[in-house]
């Protein structure tokens, strides 16, 4: 007679359990550092690509250096703990900060703390199968930590966009899971406590990294206040982080200002600028606009533009964050500044991706306004591609206009002229202008339609920069912006984002 299943020893349970909590902390560090990097220096996919890399690089590392530690393996597992916990629970904060106050050595210290931490992690699972391998035979011990490990992992991925980041924040988050770290050097303190050589001093190291955590995380609100108000220079008034982005609003003399992942948005000062010269050439052109689809615009900036005339019956607005129109329809000094406009009863508020909500869509309108943020990921870089604009052509009335906002044509020369060639590839009529806006320099537009624009006999009263007689100007390009040749981009290439980044990079450096 074969003897029945033994059931798993406390002690295996528990070590287990710690198994699915390091797997689990282990990938919110990876996942933090790569969101950090994305917010402050653009371009996602090239952050998070080099972060992961360079993070299981040395975990590699560290997996390979287990085999040094020879004796008292839980003193060591205890202490490698401790260590993840401190470096990887503090690793967001101290990024911030050093964006702030060192920005000089951010990439430095992002891929030293992205090392540090890697190897550590790499440390732990190795000690505890050989921990464990005392009492549990190898296969079943190889199957057991790996599924562990493995549903660590697919519980924070999913919180981690979802939940931790939209609610907790960055830096809480990094700090939530170094207390989930050094609670398990505490748990382990116990399992191990009779064999642990230095019990005294192990308890000590354990209860101050505790307090240090949780100190931390009382005073996250502080920290975050201290990187961002170095950063953005101006008073942070507003944080709030997105399963998409980091949103900032800011207060000083110029005004409010918004940030999205670091990058300007608007500024107060002059920000009417930028929305007249985005709104009132293609939809005073028009002439009979009924219905108006604004894409991107969470703002209400450029909704508040369009209901300066009477005759549109309805505006949909496609945000893809809701924590944007929450926004800007909710806070007193945002709503006065859209001048209410996301509370018009003809405004219809889509929170959904907008290259989705184009294929999936039937309606035709008469006016469609782009304005997404520049094309600094491929994310974002999609917006900008023909099979976006072959999409938006086919949402277009027939006598109808669309208009895109288009970076720089004098700093990003090159990337204004591929958005132009990038529309007329799909059979629409480009015409492009610009405008200068302080805040952001010379801007890019370009109106697309099936028929030619033309100079409209009329302007909604009230404009502070806009008139007839100044329009023609905007239209003209001098020699130093002048038409360049470029390439189409293409969701198969993405060429606009390496070109954006290319020229921008240029300025910033």
């Amino acid at each position: 007679m074969k003897p029945g299943p033994v059931a798993p020893r406390p002690l295996e349970v528990a070590l287990l359990a710690s198994v699915f909590v390091v797997a689990a902390c282990g990938l919110i560090y990876e996942l933090a550092a790569g969101a950090v990097a994305s917010y402050l220096l653009g371009d996602s996919v090239l952050q998070f690509s080099t972060v992961i890399g360079s993070y299981l690089f040395a975990m590699g590392l560290g997996s390979y250096g287990s085999r040094y530690f020879e004796r008292q393996l839980p003193a060591h597992f205890l202490r490698i703990e401790l260590l993840v916990a401190l470096a990887g629970g503090a690793m967001p904060a101290l990024l911030f900060l050093a964006n702030g106050y060192l920005p000089g050595a951010f990439h430095f210290l992002l891929y030293a703390l992205v090392t540090l931490v890697g190897i550590l992690v790499g440390l732990e699972i190795p000690l505890v199968m050989r921990i464990l391998r005392r009492n549990v035979a190898f296969k079943e011990l190889v199957s057991q930590v790996l599924t562990f490990d493995y549903l660590g992992a697919l519980a924070v991925s999913i919180a981690f966009p979802l939940l931790l980041v939209p609610q907790l924040g960055l830096i809480r988050t990094g700090l939530l899971f170094g207390l989930m770290n050094a609670a398990v050097a505490l748990w382990a303190l116990w399992l191990f406590r009779h064999e642990l050589r230095r019990f005294a001093a192990h308890a000590l190291a354990c209860a101050l990294t505790l307090i240090a955590l949780v100190m931390a995380f009382a005073a996250a609100d502080q920290i975050t206040s201290l990187a961002e108000d170095k950063f953005y220079q101006d008073h942070v008034v507003f944080t709030a982080d997105s399963q998409y982005q980091r949103i900032v609003v800011t207060q000083g003399k110029p005004g409010l200002r918004l940030f999205l992942n670091g990058n300007l948005q608007f500024s107060q000062r002059d920000e009417y600028r930028y929305h007249e010269a985005l709104v009132h050439p293609a939809m005073a052109a028009h002439g009979a606009v009924k219905k108006v689809a604004i894409l991107g615009g969470g703002d209400g900036m450029a909704v508040r533009e369009v209901l300066k005339y009477p005759g549109v019956e309805s505006i949909t607005l496609v945000e893809l964050d809701p924590a944007m129109t929450r926004l800007f329809s909710q806070q007193p000094a945002l709503v006065a500044l859209n001048g209410s406009s996301l509370l018009s009863p003809k405004v219809h508020v889509v929170n959904a991706d907008a290259f989705k909500w184009l294929e999936q869509g039937t309606d035709t309108f008469d006016i469609i306004i782009v304005d997404f943020p520049d094309p600094t990921n491929f994310s974002i870089g999609k917006l900008y591609t023909n099979a976006f604009y072959g999409l938006l052509d086919q949402r277009l009335s027939a006598s109808g206009y669309a208009v895109i906002q288009t970076t720089s044509p004098l700093v990003a020369r090159q990337s204004f002229w591929t958005v132009v060639q990038t529309v007329e590839s799909v059979g629409l009529h480009a015409t492009p202008y610009h405008a200068d806006v302080p805040s952001f320099g010379e801007w890019g537009y370009i109106i697309a339609s099936r028929r030619p624009w033309r100079q409209p006999t009329s302007l909604p009263p009230g404009l502070r920069f806009l008139d007839l007689k100044s329009m023609p100007l905007l239209f003209d390009f001098p020699l130093d912006m002048a038409r360049v040749p470029a390439e189409v981009n293409r969701l198969s290439n993405q060429v606009l984002v390496t070109t954006y980044e290319s020229e921008w990079g240029k300025v910033a450096h």
